[in-house]
Formats: structure tokens, C-alpha cells, sequence
């Protein structure tokens, strides 16, 4: 067997292996969308983003921008210490409270990371003699804390809640605690789990139950509260609530929320707190004013809704595989294989609409989409011009030809 003795070797062979081959003709990661954006418009024509989750449209709100602004000029730019070593800044607490009022929980404690949230929590929750079962669709960040963490993980098959009951009435008594993730809103699929089975599972087998908010918090829900509201479950029911600030609050970093006692521990002892930088305060004020606007501007969440099954419907009457999706944020549109996959976005970024194809990592391979993300800032032109040019999609056969001469962009 060859040996690979630089690291610059074996990053080229996992490079490889994760799919480069698919970006030596044409590349649709990391565009600078404000720069196409800007070209697009210089040259009379549209450039819309389905590839970024502003679910409510306060990204770019001149309340958010304000609030950032004036935030810069009181208190400057970073947090320059952890807040358990060096002190925090007066805007911390206050927004945790306010998110927490939302959530429906007692207590709220901020991260930098929202990734760095749930690979910190569920590392540093679970011993050696405790289990973790988790979703086969988890989102990356949930497997990350599940490896971080010195107990056995067990995975059951995706919203397969007798698969899990079942797991747990076989496993439940070889561990000292149990933990069950699932997720919110599937950031994939767009489907959601059966929260009130999950309750009554996690009860029945005396287990804790975690549900990652982040794409849910904004999106379900009359109010927009998260898969709590959306399933009629008292937040008070569940554990742990894991959340970002990047979706519909519009800025960057991460939430637990949970019992005062929970987070009161979680304070003085969670590593990915104590030994990481609080949020600066300029990312505290925008996500704060993003927080008060979808509370008062409450059509935001209507008009998400309304766009993103319109989506759906249009979807379906073009004959597109949106598979599990429910219709609310994250709508896929599932394809053959990863060439058809890699064309279509192609065709769909000629013609100014940006969204990547995910493929190899993040989904099975057999299962290649366009993941679009709806947000109350599209209109239905938009959503009609791009559901009219998937339908005319190139074929199967145009598909990998077109991949493999299309030009580098």
C-alpha cells in the first residue's frame, strides 16, 4: 500500500474522495452573492438567493442595522473574554431573558457557535455510563457531540419513533442516563418529528429529550415559538432546546435553553461557555432586534408560510420530488443522481437563482437535492420563475454532458 506522508497528499486523496471530480468543470460553492448580486444588477438582471436561510427577511431590516450600529459605537466590537472569567456585557442577559420568554423556558444561556452549542451540550452531558440515541438524519453538529462525548450513541432510523421506543425497551436499563435528539425542523428535508411521541417516549423509558430548534425557531408555529407551538407540547416537557441566532435572527452564535437549574449548571461548567468568548455585542443587538421585530411585524410569518407552499404546490404540479418536506422553511427537490443534480443548479444560477447542489456530504449519496430555503423576502414571481425553470430542466444525458464541459465559474 502507497504511504502518504505529507499532509498536503492526504488532503488532496480526502479532497478527492468527497467528490472533487464534480468541481473540476464547474464549481457553484462559495460565490460571493453580494458581488453577483451587484453584477446582476448592473446588467439588468435579477439575482435571487435560495441558498440562505433569512427565513423571516430581517437580515438586511434598517431596525437591525441600527441596533448593530449604535451598539458598535456603546460598547465596541467583541466581548474580548469569556464572560465567566472576564465579565459580560450588560445587553447579555437581558437578551437571554427575552429568548427565553419566547422559547416558553425559565432560563437561556448564548454561544458564539450555534455548531459549537450542540457539540459542547451533548459532550458534556453524557458520561461514560450514559447512551445517546439520536436521529440517522441528524444534523452534523449533533454526530460531532455524540463522538465528543464518552457514552455509547445509538441511532435510530429517521422519525422512526417504534424503532426508538424499541431501542429503548431493549437498551434502556444497561445505562445510568439516556439522552434522545431529534430535530425541529430537518435542515435536509424539511420534515419535522412527532413531538408528542417523543414526550411520551422519553417518559415512559426515563429518558431526557433535546430537540435542536434551529431551523424551527421563526418558521413553526402561530407565533413562530418552534416545534413546541407547532406541536401543542409545553416547552417545560422538554429538556434541552438548542438553537442559532443565524436563521431567522438574522446575525450569528447559538442558544440552550432549559430549567434555571440546567442552565445555571451549564453557566459555570458547559466547556464550549467557559472557555470560548461571549457574543459581541454588535451580534447581541441585531439578533435582540430581530427578536422584537417578529414579534411585532407577526405578517412575516405568514407570508413564509404562504411562499413556501406555493412552493410546494408548484412543485408538485411540475411533477418535482419534494420528499417528506411539510412546507414550511427547507424544501427539497430531490434528483436522480449528483451530475443531473450539479447541471440543473447550473441552470438555475445562468439564469439568477442561486442554490447549490448538496451532494456526497450531508445527505446519502443515492439522495442528491437542491435544498431551497423560503423566506418571507421572496415574491411569487421569484418562486414561480424558479419552479418553471426546474421544469425545463436539462435531461438526464444533457445533464453529464453539460457537467462535464461547462466552463469553470
Amino acid at each position: 500500500m502507497q504511504k502518504i506522508n505529507s499532509l498536503a497528499d492526504y488532503a488532496t486523496k480526502r479532497f478527492r474522495l468527497a467528490g472533487k471530480s464534480y468541481l473540476e468543470d464547474y464549481d457553484p460553492f462559495f460565490v460571493p452573492t453580494d458581488h453577483a448580486r451587484h453584477e446582476a444588477e448592473v446588467q439588468g438582471r435579477h439575482f435571487v438567493s435560495f441558498a440562505n436561510y433569512d427565513y423571516l427577511g430581517l437580515a438586511g431590516h434598517p431596525s437591525i442595522k441600527s441596533a448593530a450600529s449604535a451598539a458598535l459605537e456603546t460598547f465596541g466590537v467583541g466581548a474580548l473574554a469569556s464572560r465567566l472569567v472576564g465579565g459580560e456585557r450588560s445587553t447579555h442577559k437581558q437578551f437571554e431573558r427575552d429568548l427565553a420568554d419566547f422559547i416558553g423556558v425559565e432560563s437561556v444561556l448564548t454561544l458564539v457557535s450555534g455548531y459549537l452549542t450542540n457539540v459542547t451540550t451533548i459532550a458534556h452531558i453524557i458520561g461514560s455510563q450514559d447512551a445517546i440515541l439520536i436521529d440517522e438524519l441528524s444534523h452534523n453538529s449533533i454526530v460531532s457531540g455524540t463522538k465528543g462525548a464518552s457514552g455509547t450513541t445509538i441511532t435510530f432510523r429517521h422519525n422512526d419513533l417504534d424503532h426508538l421506543d424499541a431501542l429503548l425497551q431493549e437498551k434502556r436499563d444497561s445505562y445510568r442516563h439516556v439522552l434522545i435528539a431529534a430535530e425541529g425542523l430537518y435542515s435536509m428535508d424539511g420534515d419535522v418529528a412527532d413531538l408528542q411521541r417523543l414526550v411520551e417516549i422519553k417518559e415512559k423509558h426515563r429518558a431526557w429529550l433535546m430537540i435542536d430548534e434551529a431551523h424551527s425557531i421563526g418558521v413553526l408555529g402561530q407565533d413562530g415559538r418552534g416545534l413546541c407551538e407547532y406541536a401543542g407540547v409545553d416547552p417545560a416537557q422538554i429538556d434541552l432546546i438548542i438553537g442559532t441566532l443565524s436563521k431567522t435572527l438574522a446575525s450569528c452564535g447559538g442558544f440552550v435553553g432549559g430549567s434555571k437549574a440546567v442552565i445555571d449548571w451549564l453557566r459555570y461548567t458547559l466547556p464550549g461557555f467557559v472557555f470560548s468568548v461571549g457574543l459581541s455585542p454588535v451580534i447581541t443587538a441585531a439578533a435582540q432586534s430581530a427578536l422584537q421585530l417578529m414579534q411585532k411585524e407577526t405578517w412575516r410569518l405568514e407570508k413564509l408560510r404562504r411562499n413556501a407552499e406555493l412552493f410546494v404546490e408548484l412543485a408538485h404540479e411540475a411533477g418535482l420530488d419534494t420528499g417528506p418536506a411539510i412546507g414550511r422553511g427547507v424544501v427539497p427537490i430531490l434528483f436522480s443522481d449528483s451530475y443531473e443534480t450539479v447541471a440543473v443548479s447550473q441552470h438555475l444560477m445562468a439564469n439568477g437563482y442561486y442554490v447549490p447542489p448538496i451532494i456526497q456530504i450531508g445527505v446519502p449519496k443515492s439522495q442528491p437535492r437542491l435544498r431551497f430555503f423560503l423566506s418571507a423576502a421572496h415574491t411569487e414571481d421569484e418562486i414561480c420563475g424558479v419552479i418553471g425553470l426546474l421544469a425545463r430542466r436539462p435531461s438526464r444525458a444533457a445533464a453529464e454532458a453539460q457537467t462535464l464541459t461547462s466552463p469553470v465559474t
